[in-house]
């Protein structure tokens, strides 16, 4: 009987080791997870950044004087003269 009560016990020390050992392996698994999550959320706020630096880009470069410009200056283009233009109509 005493020696049942040993190997009893013994069993339930193994368990509480082997649930202390699962819970310290489940809060290093979290910490990683965590800090995987930490690099990506910096990684999405760069992305923004460079994001909205490309839509004021975009912004900037697609007005229309600017394209005006750009035509005149470096592809030497003119406006034609308004009776020289021909309207299409669909």
């Amino acid at each position: 009987m005493a020696i049942s009560r040993y190997l009893g016990i013994g069993a339930l020390i193994l368990v509480l080791l082997i649930s202390a050992l699962a819970v310290i392996y489940s809060k290093y698994q979290s910490r990683l997870i965590f800090i995987e999550i930490q690099k990506q959320e910096r990684a999405l706020d760069q992305y923004e950044v460079e994001w909205g630096q490309l839509q004021l880009e975009l912004t900037t470069l697609a007005e229309l004087n600017r394209v005006e410009q750009v035509a005149r200056d470096q592809l030497k283009l003119i406006m034609p003269l308004r009776e020289k233009i021909i309207y299409i109509k669909p």
